[in-house]
């Protein structure tokens, strides 16, 4: 690949950069983790249910480490750069490395996101990895150890990553099955940090910030969200995440009645079982009167 060409992939990475500060609420020593493995280039794997705050992890620490960042800025904006992957059952190598393309002016060669991180030397991260192909995950493995290389079969070339290049991936264990699992091969190739949802007085703080609702009303919420977790023994695949609570607080703060806010974001959006929603409503009722 040209200079030139190399330049424009690494610019055209400046769209991924963080501006403004993404509202995190740290719930144990995540950060301190991180940046240890940032500094260390060791990949990291994180964890957890729906909802736990992963995605915003991994963008709060795409602008905490980019704030102290003291280089050039063509290089400060790649290094600062997160790059997302949301993984599915048909992404492709190609999907992550790149294609030739065909248009009117003929054949060229479009960088894919991993590349694109690689060589910007930005953050990478491939949520909920899991349901990415097995043959496909497989191609990050010579990024996961020492080599720090990414092989491109189609262009004949190993590009080696950038500096600040690190690659995070994600994956909820709830939804773990035969099929769906982390090959141990690639699990053993990450540290990882286990997300859980927040205790009551950390999620109240979160759900009174992101949803702009009174103190009272995040209170009752996570409260809600505590409660409805329980009710996971009880039939209920999965707890309630703080994500939907927000939701819910959102509703609330514009007007919503609080339980028919908890009813569409929370009751009808975790279960169509109609008994465990009325175990949910139940729930509901007692705590919004």
């Amino acid at each position: 690949m040209s200079t030139s060409q190399n330049q424009a992939s690494i610019h055209a990475v400046e769209d991924y950069t963080l501006n403004e500060e993404p509202y995190y609420l740290p719930i144990g020593d995540e950060i301190s983790l991180f940046e240890t493995a940032y500094e260390q280039r060791i990949p990291v794997l994180l964890k957890g249910p729906t909802g736990a705050g992963k995605t915003r992890f991994v963008e709060y620490m795409a602008y905490r480490l980019g704030r102290h960042k003291e280089k050039t800025s063509a290089e400060a904006a790649g290094r600062t750069a997160l790059i997302t992957v949301a993984c599915h059952e048909d992404l492709t190598a190609s999907d992550l490395v790149g294609r030739y393309l065909l248009d009117v002016d003929g054949t060229h060669w479009v960088d894919g996101p991993l590349t694109r991180a690689v060589k910007a030397g930005a953050i990478c991260y491939l949520d909920e990895v899991v349901e990415a192909r097995k043959d496909t995950t497989v191609l990050i493995h010579p990024l996961t150890d020492y080599r720090r290389l990414l092989p491109i079969e189609k262009l004949g070339q190993v590009i080696e990553a950038a500096s600040g290049f690190l690659l995070v991936i994600s994956y909820n264990p709830g939804y773990q099955s035969a099929l769906k699992d982390l090959k141990h091969s690639t699990r053993q190739r990450f540290i990882a940090i286990e997300f859980g949802y927040p205790p009551k007085d950390q999620e109240t703080a979160i759900i009174a910030h992101e949803a702009g609702c009174s103190r009272e009303a995040a209170t009752d919420l996570a409260k809600l969200g505590e409660k409805v977790r329980n009710l996971r023994e009880h039939g209920l695949s999965e707890g309630v995440s703080t994500r939907l609570l927000i939701y819910a607080g959102r509703l609330i703060a514009k007007g919503v009645a609080p339980r028919r806010a908890c009813q569409v974001a929370v009751t009808w959006a975790l279960t169509d079982d109609s008994e465990v929603q009325r175990s949910i409503e139940e729930v509901v009722t007692s705590i919004f009167e």
